[in-house]
């Protein structure tokens, strides 16, 4: 230290010769210099170096602060708070994963209307989920999705945890998966086989959950590891054996219904066509119903972004371009299928098709047969005339 200076720790008398002006405050002390030494080069400089050591200091201790005030992303989130959620009439604030939400979309779920992916997020999906199961049950319609009244009827709709303990087997992490999905449909055409990326794609889908949310759920867990007990969404129900009379295709609304004559029996959010290539009009039929299909590329389709002038076939898997499942229809090119991304299902675009979640094309499936009819719904047109 230079001749002269003096450090001193706060609370300790300043000695009478160094002027209150000539020091310099730290977090933790002072750093005094007598009124001769404050303009030397060497005393400029040390001067200068405490204090951005000083203000690194306060930097760190604020940010140490706000790491303490700040809740955490799922503050809370385990299945007891899942299971014992109750709505308390108000809808969350922020787009943090929630309890409350996690159990109405199960509860939705199990009811046979699809909220899409359960993440945890009242997100559009969820929302169209919750005005269709409000319609059915006749309830009043209000500004808020979901109410007491609605929480109530969705609590009525079975009394089974939300949340189970899950043992990963052996197939779960068997595979085969695959190092990365092509992001090009040409890139695909080549492989075995387009399975899931990964263990913990294949368990989240298998549940209908988001993998962020799997992930929330599980803090620290391997799922690449069989024998391991991971907490997962109860969405098994039984299946129903009423028979699907007919479809509905909302292309404003980007829904799907099934009805049993008069009766709607299930409900899907979908991604419906596109501005470039729109879904069909009209009334169709169901002509095939085939699980895990091959996908055809025709080149008179003009796909956006597909520069192949040949057709191709991409082999069948999850993550096949059309999911797990195909619902052909009446119209050439044209149906009702799964998709390799259901976190994107509302919010992007389709190829004239009627693109759902892979376990909702699944479900639909079961429940229509050849010749069910398909009416594409033109709100839109109506609400002009």
């Amino acid at each position: 230290m230079l001749a002269g200076c003096e450090l001193r720790v706060r609370g300790r008398p300043m000695p009478e010769n160094v002027q209150p002006a000539g020091h310099l405050n730290y977090a933790g002390g002072n750093f005094a210099c007598p009124p001769q030494m404050r303009n030397s080069e060497p005393s400029k400089f040390l001067l200068h170096r405490i204090s951005e050591i000083s203000q690194m200091i306060r930097l760190l201790a604020g940010l140490m602060l706000l790491a303490c005030l700040a809740p955490p992303a799922f503050a809370g989130l385990d299945a007891a708070a899942i299971n014992n959620a109750e709505f308390k009439g108000k809808l969350p604030a922020d787009d943090r994963i929630n309890p409350v939400i996690v159990k109405a979309q199960v509860l939705l779920d199990r009811a046979s209307f699809s909220p899409g992916e359960i993440d945890g997020k009242l997100g559009e999906n969820a929302e169209k989920a919750l005005k269709a199961f409000v319609e059915s049950k006749g309830l009043a319609v209000g500004k808020q999705s979901l109410t007491p009244e609605v929480w109530g009827a969705l609590l009525a709709t079975g009394q089974d945890p939300i949340v189970v303990d899950y043992k990963i087997t052996e197939k779960d992490v068997k595979g085969p998966f695959l190092k990365q999905l092509p992001a090009k449909m040409e890139g695909m055409k080549d492989l075995k086989s387009l399975d899931y990326t990964s263990p913990r794609e294949a368990i989240a889908e298998k549940f209908h959950m988001s993998e962020a949310l799997l992930a929330a759920l599980n803090p620290g867990k391997k799922f690449d590891e069989a024998g391991q007990t991971i907490a997962v969404m109860n969405v098994a129900i039984k299946e129903s054996k009423s028979a699907v009379t007919r479809v509905e295709v909302d292309k404003m609304s980007q829904t799907v219904k099934a009805f049993a004559n008069s009766e709607l029996i299930a409900f899907f959010p979908a991604t419906v066509g596109s501005e470039e290539k729109p879904s069909p009009t009209g009334v169709l039929k169901v002509i095939s119903i085939d699980a895990n299909p091959y996908y055809r590329y025709n080149p008179d389709y003009k796909f956006k972004g597909v520069k192949s002038k040949r057709a191709f076939k991409i082999k069948p898997g999850p993550n096949n371009p059309v999911g797990s499942q195909w619902i052909g229809l009446s119209a050439e090119g044209y149906g009702i299928h799964g998709t390799p991304n259901p976190s994107k299902i509302g919010k992007s675009e389709s190829n004239g098709c009627v693109r759902l979640t892979n376990w909702d094309a699944d479900k639909l499936a079961k429940l229509l047969k050849k010749g069910t009819e398909v009416s594409f719904i033109e709100r839109e047109a109506a609400n002009k005339k």
